[in-house]
């Protein structure tokens, strides 16, 4: 029997293969280091443990001082790395971070955390605009991730915004929808470096 409030480990998605940027979005620097150590940092202070998302050939390029959990490959999609992560430790719960998130704070994910709701399979960032779930902004918890696992084998679809559209989670709202700015090309990385310097 799980815990009545699953612990909150993180997990910071790098192991995409960033074809639209051209480049590994993980290794941009937005704030003098990597995009993925910074948002492994943002998330050491307020998780139990952090972890980074990577593929197998990304293992040599991390240093001793992160703790990763390589992706089985199991699945298609985002969800591959957040399942991976859920079948090392399948009692705690996962705060999701995409490594493209370049306008994100600390304040942003407290207040995520804070509006965790433990009855939901998610609670997750929304924009005001769309309404709509931003699953590599969000916590999971496990029994969520379980049902994901069912919809990932019985599922034509392997997109996760599709999973939490159609399952019972709490949204939350940022106060400015621009914090929630995923850059995936040169264009939106210039336009959220831009964002930055102001």
């Amino acid at each position: 029997m799980r815990n009545e409030k699953p612990k909150i480990y993180g997990l910071v998605l790098s192991g995409g293969k960033s074809t639209r940027m051209g480049k590994d979005k993980g290794l941009i620097k937005y704030h003098d280091v990597p995009q993925r150590e910074y948002m492994y940092q943002l998330l050491g202070g307020i998780c139990d443990k952090t972890f980074l998302s990577v593929r197998n050939e990304q293992e040599k390029e991390l240093r001793d001082n992160f703790d990763y959990i390589v992706d089985k490959n199991e699945y298609r999609g985002p969800l591959n790395g957040i399942l991976s992560a859920h079948a090392e430790f399948p009692d705690v719960a996962w705060l999701v971070l995409a490594c493209d998130l370049p306008l994100l704070n600390k304040e942003n994910i407290k207040e995520l955390v804070s509006q965790r709701n433990l009855g939901k399979v998610a609670t997750a960032f929304a924009t005001n605009k769309t309404k709509l779930p931003e699953p590599l902004i969000a916590i999971w918890e496990p029994s969520g991730l379980d049902k994901a696992i069912t919809y990932m084998e019985t599922s034509k679809s392997s997109c996760p915004r599709k999973f939490l559209i159609n399952s019972e989670i709490k949204l939350v709202y940022p106060k400015n929808d621009e914090v929630l700015y995923n850059a995936n090309s040169i264009e939106e990385y210039k336009y959220a470096t831009k964002q930055i310097v102001q």
